[in-house]
């Protein structure tokens, strides 16, 4: 997983309250469990019309908005069914944050196990944030991880709260592969030390 510690870029507008999974990334884009790609599914019925032609109406889709990397969104974003491509496909259209007044729990959860930073505010910073984000190229937003901080495009700055091991797992890029794997010493002394005890219980060699 990729590391996240500081992040400048454009941030989008999406004013929109109860955002759901299925309106994030529709089932139809489910069939693989691969992580890229998925962006040419992301807010698919928000993006095209009835015959499937993208419009150019979505926010993403605007010239000033095509290489946001922050998204600032209404109320209860990502609530609906639990699917992790909701975050994939975010990652893979290159949006690292999500700001909001609340997330859905699952989709909150599966955002730091995919490298997406989902910061909560209060209503009044979302609006402000939001604000910054309709000015268009000029949105430019940064987000220190680290400090806690966002830096608005005026130079002032909102604090926000992270949970220190989730914010641990983030700055070291650590998915829960990547947690699993610092105890690769103790778990291969674990596995020496079975081989050795119950050989019976050991599957010979493959091949």
């Amino acid at each position: 997983m990729e590391k996240f510690t500081t992040l400048t870029g454009v941030a989008a507008p999406l004013p929109m309250v109860n955002v759901d999974t299925d309106a994030i990334i529709p089932k139809q884009y489910l069939k693989t469990i691969k992580r890229t790609g998925l962006s040419a599914g992301l807010f698919h019925e928000m993006r095209t019309d009835r015959n499937g032609v993208v419009t150019g109406e979505f926010v993403l889709d605007k010239p000033a908005y095509r290489d946001a990397k922050i998204l600032v969104a209404g109320d209860n974003f990502g609530c609906g069914s639990s699917r992790e491509h909701a975050p994939w496909a975010l990652l893979d259209a290159g949006i690292r944050c999500v700001i909001s007044t609340s997330f859905a729990d699952i989709f909150f959860n599966n955002c730091f196990k995919n490298g997406i930073l989902p910061v909560t505010l209060p209503q009044a910073d979302v609006d402000a944030l939001m604000a910054d984000a309709q000015m268009g190229a000029n949105a430019t937003v940064t987000v220190d991880l680290e400090a806690q901080t966002i830096t608005r495009p005026n130079g002032e700055t909102v604090a926000f709260e992270v949970e220190p091991f989730r914010k641990h797992c983030l700055l070291n890029g650590l998915d829960d592969i990547g947690l699993t794997l610092q105890k690769a010493a103790s778990i291969d002394s674990f596995e020496a030390r079975h081989a050795q005890d119950r050989p019976w219980m050991t599957p010979p060699p493959a091949g």
